[in-house]
Parts: C-alpha cells; sequence; structure tokens
C-alpha cells in the first residue's frame, strides 16, 4: 500500500469531530487519534480539564476546542447549542463520537433508583439527544459519521452494574436504528464495544485483586485493554474506507467474547 492510498482511505482531512468525554481515558485517545488523522477535533469535559488532550491535538497540527457540558443534564436543545458550539468554533461537525458515560456499581436489590437515572441519563439519553442534533446536520449535508461507544456489556449482563448494562444494550439497538435512518443520506451509524479497558470506570475492579484475577484470566490476550487499542477502530469508522459499513457494534475486547 502507498503512502498517497493510505491516506485516501483512512486520512480526514478536512473532518472536523466532536468527541464527548474527551479529556481523558478512551474519549482522550480517539480525539488525539481523529487529529493525527487529519481532523481538526473539539471534547466535552465535565469533571476532568481537557487541557492535556487539547495539548495533544494541538502537537498533532490540528485545531482544538474544548466545551465545559454536563452530558447527564442535557436535554435536546442544549444538545443542538452543544453541536452549534462545536460548529461555530471549528467549522461543520462531520464526525460524532458518543463516548462519555460513568458506571456505579450495586446489586440490583441495593441499587439507588437515582443511580439508575444518573446512568441512563449519561449513557444513552446523551447519546440520543447528540445523535439527534448532529444527524440532523449529516442528514442535510448527506454526509458524517457517528460513532457511539458501546461495551461487552451490550451483550451480556455483567454482575453489579444493571444501569450500565441497559444503556449499553440500548446504545447498540439505537445505533442499529439510526443507521437504517441515515444511511440513505450518506451518513455512517456504527459503535465501538470496548472490553476490560483501563479507565477510571474500571479502577475498582483492577484494584480488586479477586476480580482482576478472574477477568484476566478469560482474556485470551492476558492483558486489559489500553485506550489506544480502541482509538485505531474510531478512526476506521470516521474514515472513507468504512463508507459501507452501517449498524455495526465493533468489538475490540481481546478476545473476551470469544472465550
Amino acid at each position: 500500500m502507498t503512502e498517497t492510498y493510505l491516506k485516501q482511505q483512512f486520512g480526514l482531512e478536512g473532518q472536523r469531530a466532536l468527541v464527548s468525554g474527551g479529556a481523558g481515558g478512551i474519549g482522550k485517545a480517539i480525539a488525539v487519534a481523529l487529529a493525527s488523522a487529519g481532523a481538526d477535533v473539539a471534547i466535552t469535559t465535565h469533571v476532568k480539564p481537557g487541557d492535556d488532550t487539547l495539548r495533544a491535538i494541538v502537537a498533532a497540527g490540528r485545531k482544538g476546542a474544548a466545551i465545559s457540558a454536563d452530558l447527564g443534564k442535557l436535554d435536546a436543545e442544549a444538545a443542538d447549542r452543544l453541536i452549534g458550539t462545536a460548529e461555530e468554533r471549528l467549522g461543520p461537525v462531520s464526525i460524532l463520537v458518543n463516548n462519555a458515560g460513568i458506571i456505579r456499581r450495586a446489586f440490583f436489590h441495593e441499587h439507588p433508583m437515582s443511580d439508575w437515572r444518573d446512568v441512563i441519563a449519561a449513557n444513552l439519553d446523551a447519546v440520543w439527544y447528540l445523535s439527534q442534533a448532529a444527524g440532523r446536520r449529516m442528514r442535510e449535508r448527506r454526509a458524517g459519521s457517528i460513532i457511539s461507544i458501546a461495551s461487552v456489556l451490550s451483550f451480556q449482563g455483567g454482575i453489579r452494574v444493571p444501569g450500565y448494562t441497559a444503556a449499553k444494550h440500548a446504545v447498540a439497538g439505537l445505533t442499529k436504528a439510526l443507521a437504517n435512518e441515515l444511511a440513505p443520506h450518506g451518513v455512517t451509524v456504527n459503535a465501538i464495544a470496548p472490553g476490560y479497558i483501563a479507565t477510571d470506570n474500571t479502577q475498582a475492579l483492577r484494584e480488586d485483586n479477586e476480580r482482576s484475577r478472574q477477568i484476566l484470566e478469560r482474556i485470551p490476550a492476558s492483558r486489559w485493554g489500553e485506550p489506544s487499542d480502541i482509538a485505531g477502530a474510531a478512526v476506521f469508522l470516521a474514515s472513507p474506507t468504512a463508507r459501507y459499513v452501517q449498524g455495526h457494534i465493533l468489538v475490540v475486547d481481546g478476545g473476551w467474547l470469544a472465550r
């Protein structure tokens, strides 16, 4: 393969992306990878500042912007304003990555309704609102890519994470539903299902020696994933070479589901 071919098929020059929750973890890795592939990238931030991510985007030679937003309190109007802000700063958003999410752990019979609502709001409602706001614009332009972060728990039940599992199952279904409607308009809609990745969301599991051992014993790759393991999948799904990929949930799990 020539360098020209790779740039034509995987390059994102002229694209503008919005990555929710881009200050750290998987979101940061995806934002930096998209910039390295040629896209200007805006990120949303809330608890963590996005300075490190922005510096890495600029170091890749691209424009970056950080937008403060509490995605757990998003509604349709706020989502539309958020997409509008990103477009004011960088230009028309052609790539949306729904990455931001939270997790709350408790047995179902002890799981507070407040935790359930918080998880559904951040992990599902925000995906819907942002996809709707960005998707309307992409539909009119007849181009764009929406990529949501699902999970291996889009296929499994998990332990002590009922709200998270419910939300991630729904993200997988929503991805397929949106693909059915947006594919005729030149917009791709797909999701990535990470396995067990070393992020803040899995810190409690990694610090639990027994649970960590159980998890690693099932992963054929014999290690926790890194955020960078997810970044390449996002670049692929956003790139021209994935223009015929629709409604797909791309699993990146070190072989967890194959076991």
